[in-house]
């Protein structure tokens, strides 16, 4: 523990019993340094962020920075990553990945503004956030230190850090009821923990906390109007929105119709293989909606192109690289391809299913004179024969080589 020359520290809080933990442990153990918090409102249920700042300040903060990110969030972070059509391990829409880097760059912008000589974050030393806030600390202010207690403090377990917030009479909300682990922002939901510890348990139905049970879900569909400029949903039912209110609106719709459920095991990028529970209702309903311009407006090539974009930017944005050159250019790469891409599809919802049941672009490379299985004058099928023989022509050497 390296605590010489640090005087204040900027963490990023949450209200939870692991940060509300932290202010203290930091003020004993750092020779009484100041501790700034810094609150990212990213779209948490609003019971998370009320009461905050008097929460940080009960537990020792000396100030309690609570910062609206909700635009910048959507508009600069999730729907640069959609352009991509990044997901990780095929089906993971990177809630949480995204989140950290755009945290960690306000939390950095706050330290500089008050003079900080540090930042510090409570992620633990098994998951892949650690890697994300320090990752981006690095790119943004290598001349700060680092402080992560879960890696240096021998609390560990939910009982023991009850009991020391007990004992140095700091309220908290905080329980040993506590079963699962949450993390929400305006995109997803994450369930983690409990029951899901063991793959082979099917998940309860309090794994789950926005969308309704399929099962239970409206037994009439609902259609939803999406329109999309430049890889960039736009409107929702011909309202002009901006990226958060439509993100707002489509988690509305999603979820009432049991839409973006998810249960995957996927790999950490610290080796751990985690189970959890991932609900991203609207984001499920823009993936369908841009996917479906993208049918009628890319090319063959285009469209491989961007699959590859798509691969490796999930890993890029797990990994917490968002601030490498590699992200900016994959991105830029995905915007030129993206500028096409425009139109307007309706959706239906149902039980759990989003399927684009409608698709339009000015765009659009289909064709319905090239495409028909009917009479037509724009296609001559003798031409066929020529493009076949050379495309397999390799294919034909090969063969007469081998009877030779």
């Amino acid at each position: 523990m390296q605590t010489q020359g640090i005087k204040k520290i900027v963490l990023a809080y949450s209200g939870g019993l692991d940060t509300s933990a932290i202010i203290p442990w930091l003020k004993e153990n750092y020779g009484g340094c100041e501790v700034v918090a810094f609150v990212a409102d990213i779209g948490q249920e609003r019971g998370d962020l009320d009461g905050v700042e008097k929460k940080a300040l009960q537990s020792g903060a000396s100030e309690c920075h609570v910062v609206d990110l909700r635009e910048e969030f959507i508009r600069d972070y999730v729907y640069p990553v959609l352009q991509t059509g990044a997901l990780y391990e095929g089906s993971y829409l990177l809630g949480t990945s995204m989140a950290r880097p755009i945290i960690a760059k306000a939390q950095v912008e706050l330290a500089l503004k008050v003079g900080a000589d540090a930042l510090c974050h409570g992620a633990t030393g098994k998951g892949n956030d650690q890697v994300r806030f320090e990752t981006t600390y690095t790119a943004l202010a290598p001349q700060l230190k680092v402080v992560a207690p879960w890696r240096e403090w021998n609390l560990r377990s939910r009982e023991a850090l009850l009991d020391y917030l007990k004992v140095r009479n700091i309220p908290t909300t905080a329980s040993l009821e506590k079963i699962y682990s949450r993390d929400e922002n305006a995109w997803h939901i994450s369930t983690e923990g409990g029951v899901l510890e063991s793959p082979w348990n099917a998940p309860n139905k309090d794994c789950w906390v926005w969308t309704v049970d399929p099962l239970d879900a409206p037994d009439q569909p609902e259609q939803v109007a999406v329109t999309v400029e430049k890889g960039r949903v736009v409107a929702v039912n011909g309202e002009t929105l901006s990226p958060y209110q439509c993100l707002a609106k489509l988690n509305d719709l999603g979820a009432k119709h049991g839409v973006g459920r998810i249960d995957i095991v996927e790999n950490r990028l610290v080796g751990i293989k985690s189970r959890g529970c991932y609900e991203t209702p609207g984001g499920t309903i823009m993936v369908k909606a841009l996917r479906a311009v993208e049918q009628l407006v890319l090319d063959r090539d285009s469209f491989k192109w961007r699959e590859q974009l798509g691969l490796e930017m999930s890993y890029v944005v797990y990994d917490g690289r968002w601030f490498a050159p590699l992200r900016k250019s994959l991105q830029a790469s995905a915007e030129s391809l993206a500028q096409d891409v425009n139109g307007d599809v309706v959706l239906q919802l149902y039980k759990g299913q989003v399927t684009a049941l409608q698709k339009k672009s000015p765009n659009s490379l289909y064709s319905e004179a090239f495409a028909t299985f009917g009479e037509d004058e724009v296609y001559d099928h003798r031409h066929a024969g020529g493009f076949i023989r050379l495309f397999s022509l390799s294919s034909r050497i090969r063969a007469l080589n081998e009877k030779k």
